[in-house]
């Protein structure tokens, strides 16, 4: 992670600090500080993020050059997302970080707003009027080719479902139409991702994403109506990645996710708490069992 020193004296209200929208390789570089955070993005999250909404990057830069930033995803008019906060070390502590987070709170301003922090920064997130609904806990495992194909569930390849049929089980598991974003992502490119769908006849049964990330894969999202659809997603799609690090981001209030990861030796490195400024939207977690990204919701 690299950025250039901080001045003795440097203040947030300096004229060199400016708060600015980012560009397509402003991404690049946030996920790279991510990278060096050991957030572990995938390879290819910067395209994907930034169809998401063009409008809510923001990059913190002093005399142009870049020293913090900030995701302030607005999907539409009633739900945004906060995520990819990151102040370069030398630089926290000082009020940087501030100006960033109140340019991504301004942005997102009369929605409901969300975001998964580190457990140790709830009291912080609360004084910005965010509440707890529930912790996600991500699980590390390896990928097995000997895992047992799962009768009764038909798995395709996500192209072969129409889109719009894609776009309206998505929206049910995340609360809002995200239209630009889940098309750039089931998108990716072939080489690092995999979009998978789960078919019982004609109806669809679940959607599941995996990706290279800059260590192993992350699944996401795992939607599913129920454990054994959802079990039959995660077996396709590790099962061509054997020995490989797998990464599943489960709602811990969800006990089938957390059974899923737990029948597949996969064991909880890392929780965050999903916290939002308003009543935690209705959607049923009961059927979310692998979060899509903790940057993105």
């Amino acid at each position: 992670m690299s950025s250039i020193p901080c001045p003795s004296g440097a203040t947030p209200d300096d004229p060199r600090y400016v708060v600015r929208r980012m560009n397509p390789s402003d991404v690049d570089v946030a996920l790279d500080w991510a990278a060096a955070e050991g957030w572990n993005p995938g390879l290819d999250d910067a395209r994907a993020f930034f169809c998401a909404d063009p409008h809510g990057f923001f990059v913190g830069t002093w005399d142009g050059a870049p020293i913090g930033c900030i995701s302030a995803v607005a999907y539409g008019d009633a739900f945004g997302f906060i995520g990819l906060y990151i102040v370069h070390p030398e630089w926290r502590g000082k009020g940087f970080g501030m100006r960033l987070w109140n340019s991504g709170m301004t942005y997102l301003d009369g929605r409901n707003i969300g975001l998964d922090g580190v457990l140790a920064q709830q009291p912080n997130y609360r004084k910005s009027g965010f509440v707890l609904a529930y912790r996600n806990v991500r699980y590390e495992g390896v990928a097995s080719a000997d895992e047992d194909v799962v009768d009764g569930v038909t798995i395709a390849d996500a192209a072969s479902v129409p889109f719009e049929r894609l776009l309206d089980y998505d929206t049910r598991m995340f609360a809002c139409d995200r239209a630009a974003f889940l098309r750039a992502w089931l998108s990716l490119p072939p080489e690092h991702a995999r979009a998978l769908a789960a078919l019982d006849g004609d109806a669809l049964r679940g959607l599941a994403v995996i990706r290279r990330c800059g260590t192993g894969h992350k699944i996401g999202p795992l939607f599913a109506d129920d454990l054994h659809a959802a079990r039959a997603l995660y077996r396709a799609l590790v099962s061509v990645l054997p020995g490989e690090p797998v990464f599943l981001d489960v709602p811990e209030s969800n006990p089938a996710a957390v059974a899923l990861a737990v029948e597949h030796d996969m064991k909880s490195v890392f929780e965050t708490a999903r916290m939002y400024t308003r009543a935690a939207p209705d959607v049923p977690l009961v059927k979310v069992f692998g979060v899509t990204t903790f940057e993105l919701g």
